[in-house]
């Protein structure tokens, strides 16, 4: 880092500027600090740059893209302004060396850090070329090393895939040594171009060298055309899927999800000699920075004095603390380090003056499925979950700020049980969110509970675990046994009718068992119910579906678990000529019963333990920054993921034992009534959480779910 000269804005954008973290020629990095005390880096692009309306619409798409990427080892994109003079763009400050300096400075790596940092990163490009973004400079330079793992930085030139590798004046985007044969060749560029440059760190982390040698660009990017790289010294269990990676033909690469899973095994540990000091060596150097002025406005007496000393006495005021109370206010956990990032947090005296406190800083883990079959679920809970640190931690006057800890199970059950150990085992978590697949592994709970470590399950409609047996487990999840009491509501009050069939799916013999049962044992007055059953090793509905009509039912409930089998149902009755109103539970209603069933599916109303956050006024304002943050609504759980932190931090928050306060949270949560953005959260006492609040109902319209609302309040 570098001072800031005169030249130097002293606000970007709201951020107050440090220092000069790097300059080059597209623009300068600062270091700064939001309005909330939270470390930021933040780039700005240069006037003559930003002149080039080519290169501001570009900036402005890509700018747009990368607030969209959520990989736990990319750094995120905090904020941006793409219309600006001079156009910017904030990302959270990681005060990690670079992997260059680390290499040049204590040699290569090991080998089994080596593979933890092609496992991390490539998860980091997996990120962003889900986002529809290419890096175009993977590069040892570009990678900081966090404390908990490695972080991808700089998509300042990251492009849309399709674009050529070449500017309008034919130079080369990229760095020599570590870009692809097609970024030096002017053709087409697309995510395998920074896989190519990814196995280029890797042998650099390995080896100390570029697998292309060094000398002038021109000779080094030559032989990255013509010529083989140089492998050398390579760990022999790398060496297959590192040559892969710098194949000529792009078509020959892996993809970043690929090596990913090639990379993953249980010994992905991040244990680096020398780390923690360089880490702690940035961070002093920051702490040790001076607080920046305050802007200068003038009063309404006339005399020059500071924002927000308006009517005191012409003496400019002090902003925070000194540089040596800072230091000490960081020895005593004024600096938030975690994942990576550093923050001072504020509050205001007796007098009304603004000063700056330590607050201890308390990590949440997520567990979630992020790349495997269930990562839209797992997703979406990392986005809630973030959206949730950073809005508590955005707060004044806050008792403690949160950190956030990701970990990745690709929802394989051997890998969910090792990221369950090592969040088991960390230190300073105070709780952990997930796992986020439909069913939750014994082995998982059991693992949190002899931890002692309180687990918030948000989305998972069942688990294997022992229920009776756990304490530190508390599932905010309706189960699907009580979503049958919001289709009673329905027939009960918005669709009255003298005669109501039921279709028990033998099928899935659990769901239509608790369907049928629940429907039968709550009498609806003036209401006749008949059940018809479907054997399981049938598929045809056909004769359900005339009985239903020939029974003049006004309302056909399906009873089962079955999205397939659910649409051949719906497909049989409007076949039969059944013009009532079809009702099923959430199990049956996946992209299978809406593709299967066509136009028959549109009518249906179906009972769902969560909620549209767009449609609920409570949570107005997560759904507009999740768009701002995402570029897209808020996919299903993230609101309710959201709720979880919310849950969590008020439990921490509710304890006097301010030394453990991570000490029977799953107690507190279980006892608390915590209102969230989507329904108000309490617990009975056998520990299920009260449903009466959980549950929603939906009805299909041309082909899609729509939103009705809480059960309660459709009629």
């Amino acid at each position: 880092m570098r001072p800031l000269v005169p030249d130097d804005p002293r606000s970007i954008g709201g951020y107050r500027t440090l220092a000069r973290i790097g300059a080059g020629g597209m623009g300068v990095v600062y270091l700064a600090r939001t309005p909330g005390g939270t470390l930021a880096a933040v780039k700005v692009i240069r006037a003559q740059s930003a002149a080039d309306p080519g290169y501001r619409a570009r900036f402005r798409r890509e700018a747009q893209a990368a607030s969209r990427v959520t990989g736990a080892w990319a750094v995120p994109v905090l904020d941006a302004d793409t219309e600006a003079d001079e156009p910017w763009l904030a990302t959270a400050f990681v005060p990690g060396p670079s992997l260059a300096e680390t290499v040049q400075r204590q040699g290569p790596l090991p080998p089994e850090a080596v593979r933890t940092l092609g496992c991390r990163l490539s998860a980091a490009l997996a990120a962003l070329h889900e986002a529809g973004l290419i890096h175009r400079d993977v590069k040892p330079a570009n990678v900081l090393l966090a404390l908990d793992g490695p972080r991808l930085i700089d998509f300042g030139i990251a492009r849309h895939q399709g674009a050529t590798a070449l500017t309008a004046t034919d130079a080369v985007i990229g760095t020599p040594g570590y870009l692809a044969p097609e970024q030096a060749s002017a053709g087409p560029l697309g995510p395998s171009c920074d896989v190519f440059s990814l196995g280029c760190v890797l042998v650099h982390a390995a080896t100390g060298r570029r697998p292309f040698g060094d000398g002038t660009a021109a000779a080094v990017l030559f032989r990255t055309v013509h010529e083989e790289p140089d492998l050398t010294g390579l760990p022999a269990q790398l060496l297959p899927l590192v040559t892969a990676c710098l194949s000529k033909d792009p078509a020959e690469r892996p993809a970043a999800e690929h090596v990913t899973r090639q990379l993953t095994s249980d010994d992905n540990r991040w244990d680096l000699p020398g780390l923690r000091a360089a880490v702690a060596e940035r961070s002093a150097a920051v702490l040790a920075l001076p607080d920046p002025d305050p802007p200068t406005t003038v009063d309404t007496t006339g005399t020059s004095g500071t924002a927000g000393t308006s009517g005191t006495s012409g003496t400019p005021g002090t902003s925070g603390l000194s540089r040596r109370r800072l230091l000490t206010a960081g020895a005593v956990g004024g600096v938030l380090v975690a994942g990576g990032a550093a923050a001072w947090l504020s509050r205001r005296d007796t007098a009304g003056t603004a000063t700056q406190r330590p607050v201890p800083t308390y990590t949440i883990g997520l567990h979630a499925d992020l790349t495997g079959p269930g990562r839209t679920v797992g997703r979406a809970h990392q986005r809630g979950v973030r959206l949730a640190v950073d809005r508590h931690n955005s707060r004044k006057n806050k008792l403690f700020a949160l950190a956030l800890r990701t970990e990745d199970d690709g929802g394989d059950a051997t890998r969910a049980l090792s990221v369950a150990d090592r969040l088991a085992t960390a230190d300073g978590l105070l709780a952990v969110i997930g796992p986020t697949g439909d069913v939750v592994p014994g082995a998982v709970v059991d693992r949190y509970e002899k931890a002692d470590l309180a687990q918030v399950v948000v989305a998972a409609g069942s688990t294997t675990a022992d229920r009776s047996a756990t304490e530190s487990l508390c599932v905010i999840r309706p189960s699907d046994s009580s979503l049958p009491t919001a289709l009673i509501h329905y027939l009960a009050h918005v669709r009255r009718s003298a005669r109501v069939v039921i279709v028990e799916d033998r099928a899935t013999p659990d769901a239509a068992w608790a369907i049928t049962n629940a429907i039968k044992d709550v009498p609806i007055e003036g209401t006749e119910v008949t059940v018809h059953t479907v054997p399981a090793d049938t598929d045809t509905f056909a004769p359900v579906a005339r009985a239903a009509v020939n029974d003049r039912a006004a309302s056909v409930v399906y009873a089962g678990a079955s999205p397939s089998r659910g649409a051949r149902c719906a497909r049989a009755l409007r076949s039969a000529g059944f013009t009532g109103t079809g009702l099923a539970t959430g199990p049956a209603l996946a992209p299978g019963f809406l593709r299967d069933a066509e136009e028959a599916a549109d009518g249906w109303v179906f009972a769902e333990p969560y909620a549209d956050p767009a449609e609920l006024p409570a949570a107005r304002a997560f759904t507009t920054e999740h768009h701002r943050r995402f570029g897209t609504a808020p996919a299903t759980w993230a609101a309710e993921a959201y709720d979880a932190v919310g849950l969590i931090a008020a439990a921490a928050g509710s304890t006097s034992a301010s030394d453990d306060v991570r000490a029977g949270i799953a107690q507190r949560m279980l006892e608390s009534d915590y209102q969230g953005i989507t329904r108000r959260l309490s617990f009975y006492k056998t520990h299920q959480v009260r449903y009466e609040t959980g549950l929603y109902l939906y009805r299909i319209d041309e082909g899609a779910p729509r939103f009705l609302g809480p059960y309660g309040s459709v009629s």
